[in-house]
């Protein structure tokens, strides 16, 4: 999975698969949330069954030597990729791409439990017991994921998303203290570049709006929490992204379609909505039901 990541030609492949299947009005960076941890030499591995893997996970102030500032070069390969889908002649042509990276907070998670987890127990340890190292790691890994967005956006990308995949985990008090500041410092590293920047997290009902104030344009609203809901929270300032849950697309036509109009509906009470699923695609999903979807928020728009 990783050394896919490194490879332009399968990156730039894998990114244009679903536009070329689809038609979507937009193509994410095949990437993955470790790409620019591994880009910086930390010794992660994506294990089958398990996901990414820490050699070394950083308990204390000397395991931080493994973290130094992102450099063009680290990722030059990713940003090739970049280049060939949006530069002149690219195939991507007028469709935008979105650039990714992993929030600062999910990022400290793996380094800090070592692998996923499911009680972040070392995580949330060392961010109580130890603030201020807990600062300095989450301050790094902002860079980093900061510049790595940066760098997208300049080589092409229109728009960006931080993706928190444990922020969830957390209460809004521990967020706002230990998370929001380094997610905002992600933001501020894009901000003068002027493209759309959405933050997205899984689990985060609760922190919709703390998250809002990171600095984003869009927020993501995953299937837990009905978008109408999620909107109410908000407010009217903020475009919203989802938030169809994976698992209707297993449903029958009939039961899809609903969930499918009922998210629109929802979704025009927002600034701005981007369809999208609440979380990702399953990998025993029908495509032909993903293309079912594409078609009903198509005709939507058009209607």
């Amino acid at each position: 999975m990783l050394d896919t990541c490194f490879r332009s030609d399968m990156v730039a492949e894998i990114t244009m698969q679903p536009v070329r299947r689809y038609g979507v009005d937009a193509a994410i960076l095949f990437s993955d949330i470790v790409v620019p941890l591994r880009a910086v030499g930390v010794d992660v591995e994506i294990v089958a069954g398990v996901g990414p893997v820490v050699a070394h996970p950083i308990r204390n102030r000397a395991d931080l030597d493994q973290l130094r500032s992102l450099d063009e070069s680290d990722v030059a390969s990713v940003l090739d990729a970049v280049d060939g889908l949006t530069g002149a002649g690219g195939e991507l042509g007028a469709t935008p791409l979105i650039g990714f990276a992993g929030a600062p907070f999910t990022l400290a998670s793996y380094l800090v439990e070592g692998g996923p987890s499911r009680d972040h127990v070392h995580t949330k340890a060392l961010m109580h017991s130890d603030p201020q190292l807990w600062s300095e790691l989450c301050a790094r890994l902002a860079d980093i994921a900061g510049e790595f967005l940066r760098l997208q956006v300049m080589h092409g990308a229109s728009a960006v998303q931080l993706f928190d995949s444990w922020a969830g985990a957390l209460s809004r008090r521990d967020y706002e203290r230990h998370v929001l500041p380094h997610s905002r410092a992600c933001f501020d590293r894009v901000g003068d570049l002027g493209v759309p920047m959405i933050h997205f997290g899984v689990g985060t009902g609760e922190l919709l709006g703390s998250m809002s104030s990171a600095g984003c344009d869009v927020v993501g609203v995953d299937f837990r929490v009905d978008l109408a809901d999620a909107i109410t929270r908000l407010g009217t300032d903020f475009a919203v992204q989802g938030n169809l849950d994976p698992a209707l697309l297993f449903a029958s036509s009939d039961a899809l379609d609903h969930a499918v109009r009922r998210v629109l509906e929802s979704g025009r009470e927002a600034k701005g909505h981007i369809f999208n699923l609440g979380h990702g695609v399953l990998p025993e999903t029908n495509p032909d039901a993903l293309a079912r979807v594409v078609e009903l928020v198509h005709a939507a728009r058009v209607d």
